[in-house]
């Protein structure tokens, strides 16, 4: 796929150590080939902002901008950075959006889509180690925001398994099937299988819906109960299926389906 230059990160390595930035052609350097002072003064002011009071006074372009610095040094990033926001929708889809996806941006190559794409998966890992080998009722919203940051941003659906032990404490959280936009293949007899190798006591489905809105499907609610009926046989718990949907969710247990 050609890569645009209208920000320029041509001759760029695929990765750059910490501190190091990725280089671009200079739009209008000062003398010296320094940045401008205007935009060195504004990097500045962001970055003070940031070590002074964090991200959580800071608009998501302006958080967008202090992760494009290190990748495009030589230019003004706000444009690309409200472009990003204007394409996906907000930071969260910034960061979780597909490789492809987000080399199809006016601005953007490999160096921006790494930077991106590393802290999409630093915030998954995160969030992952809140619930993993950690009692799922005492830590059912730790779970839900791990879900939404692992799949709500999607434009695929994915279907997850989350395994517990018989003290209600997950002990392996896997990707089961990826599908299409609307629909993911699920074989109930794959789905117990697996928790028979992991010794698991109960299982917890979670899958996405790429639309934004959880409500389930026909097939969703046929497949559920297909798989509970799996479940009970082998003497296996269903606590619940989540649907995961842009800001919200959907539990089969507490709509009745379960």
């Amino acid at each position: 796929m050609a890569k645009h230059h209208s920000f320029a990160e041509s001759s760029m390595p695929p990765f750059l150590p910490f501190g190091d930035e990725a280089l671009a052609t200079p739009v209008a350097t000062a003398p010296g080939g320094r940045l401008p002072s205007y935009i060195q003064d504004h990097r500045r002011r962001l970055r003070t902002r940031f070590l002074e009071g964090g991200a959580v006074a800071m608009p998501d372009y302006e958080l967008l901008e202090l992760l494009l610095f290190r990748a495009i040094p030589r230019q003004d990033v706000k444009p690309l950075a409200r472009l990003l926001l204007e394409t996906f929708g907000d930071f969260n889809r910034v960061v979780t959006a597909p490789l492809v996806r987000l080399m199809q941006v006016k601005g953007v190559g490999e160096a921006v889509a790494l930077e991106l794409h590393i802290v999409g998966a630093a915030a998954q890992r995160m969030m992952r180690a809140r619930v993993i080998n950690q009692p799922v009722l005492s830590s059912w919203d730790a779970l839900l925001d791990y879900c939404h940051t692992a799949m709500a941003h999607r434009e695929t659906e994915q279907f997850r398994i989350l395994f517990l032990d018989r003290k209600n404490v997950l002990i392996a959280d896997e990707e089961q099937a990826r599908g299409t936009v609307d629909h993911v293949p699920v074989y109930p007899r794959e789905v117990v299988k697996r928790a028979l190798e992991l010794n698991a006591s109960a299982l917890i489905l979670v899958h996405n819906h790429p639309s934004g809105d959880p409500t389930p499907s026909d097939c969703d609610v046929t497949m559920t109960l297909q798989v509970q009926d799996a479940c009970r046989a082998l003497n296996i718990t269903l606590h619940d299926h989540l649907v995961i949907g842009k800001g919200r969710e959907m539990s089969f247990r507490s709509q009745g389906y379960l």
